[in-house]
């Protein structure tokens, strides 16, 4: 019991710490100035200072060891405040690549979609191939992707910052999202790792996607804050738009989504590296992804016009939706892998692989 109150109370902590971070760093004029190209230095290095970018890895590698759970929950916290770092990218590459036997990497880390072909060569790997929408490709210090060999198996690699060639891009809500290229680039061997076997089939695909549906809870909580705000603030026909029978229902909806769509993220971190990760991350993705086009909906249409300004701070939240719930693999994408799981157990499978965690 002692052990579980003292677990709570540095979790109530964490959260705490990060909030009012994120509360004194992230303004809408610093997030005004990530989206004309600057980076938040500032946040950043108080970031680490709190030691939130190394919250997943053990204090044996050197970091902070927190809980799984917590951690992961932090991410839903930076989705709320719409934290233009890539701060979930980061704890979770810097987890992986020291977990897998290599040197804890310093600052900023990416978590690469995709994969590309290792070949070894007399003094170490060589890598060859295209990685696509890549979260800080050309910032992070360094990126975790994954090779597979010609006999397909699976190996991190850590690329530090200058080798890749690089095409700059962007997401909706501005965020870099760059496309990597490699022509058999030289790697020396302490930069690759074999990777685990939960990542032998998909690599860093479902990490990926539990990444961006924490983020999308947070940021979906956000939109409701802001519409809730707005509708009791905002006065029609004398009386609040709270008031109408129209904008509540409005926001009932968009409340029962939130509320599903925290209930398979949950469930998602519940599962975090243990055997049912890849079906729970496949409900999460899907049903995260589908209820954040919803609730950004509908915060536009409780902010009718103002919400479409730029002098209003709904879009930063909004344009992270509509941008992170089509990374990592679309709901499409998720709902076909369901199918294709359920059907490769049986469909009698089914109700008792629904219910097991609820029983």
């Amino acid at each position: 019991m002692t052990s579980q109150a003292n677990s709570n109370d540095m979790s109530a902590i964490l959260q705490e710490q990060a909030s009012r971070l994120f509360q004194q760093y992230v303004t809408k004029d610093s997030l005004s100035a990530v989206d004309d190209g600057a980076w938040p230095a500032a946040l950043w290095q108080e970031m680490e200072r709190a030691g939130l970018p190394l919250a997943l890895v053990t204090e044996a590698a050197g970091g902070v060891g927190v809980p799984a759970a917590d951690a992961l929950r932090l991410l839903r916290l930076s989705g709320y405040h719409t934290l233009p770092l890539p701060l979930g990218e980061t704890m979770l590459a810097a987890s992986f690549w020291t977990e897998a036997g290599g040197d804890l990497p310093e600052g900023s880390l990416s978590l690469a979609p995709g994969e590309v072909a290792l070949t070894k060569a007399a003094n170490g790997y060589t890598i060859t191939g295209t990685l696509r929408r890549v979260p800080w490709g050309a910032r992070a210090d360094h990126v975790l992707l994954v090779a597979r060999d010609a006999a397909g198996q699976a190996h991190l690699v850590l690329l530090p910052k200058g080798i890749a060639a690089i095409e700059a891009r962007r997401n909706v809500a501005y965020e870099p999202r760059d496309t990597l290229s490699f022509n058999a680039v030289t790697l020396p061997a302490a930069a690759v790792r074999l990777a685990p076997a939960a990542m032998q089939a998909d690599g860093l695909l479902g990490f990926g996607a539990l990444l961006r549906v924490q983020q999308m809870v947070g940021a979906m909580e956000r939109v409701l804050d802001h519409a809730l705000t707005y509708a009791n603030e905002r006065v029609q026909f004398g009386r609040p738009i709270a008031k109408f029978q129209a904008v509540q229902h409005m926001l009932a909806v968009a409340a029962g989504q939130y509320a599903a769509a925290a209930a398979a993220a949950d469930a998602a971190i519940e599962a975090y590296a243990s055997a049912e990760f890849d079906f729970a991350v496949a409900v999460a993705k899907a049903r995260v992804g589908e209820a954040a086009g919803e609730v950004a909906a509908i915060g536009h249409q409780v902010h009718a016009a103002m919400g479409f300004t730029q002098e209003h701070p709904l879009h930063f939240a909004t344009r992270r939706l509509w941008s992170w719930r089509d990374e990592f693999g679309a709901e499409a994408f998720w709902q076909e892998r369901l199918g294709r799981l359920i059907c490769a157990q049986g469909g009698e499978t089914l109700w008792p692989l629904l219910t097991r965690n609820n029983s």
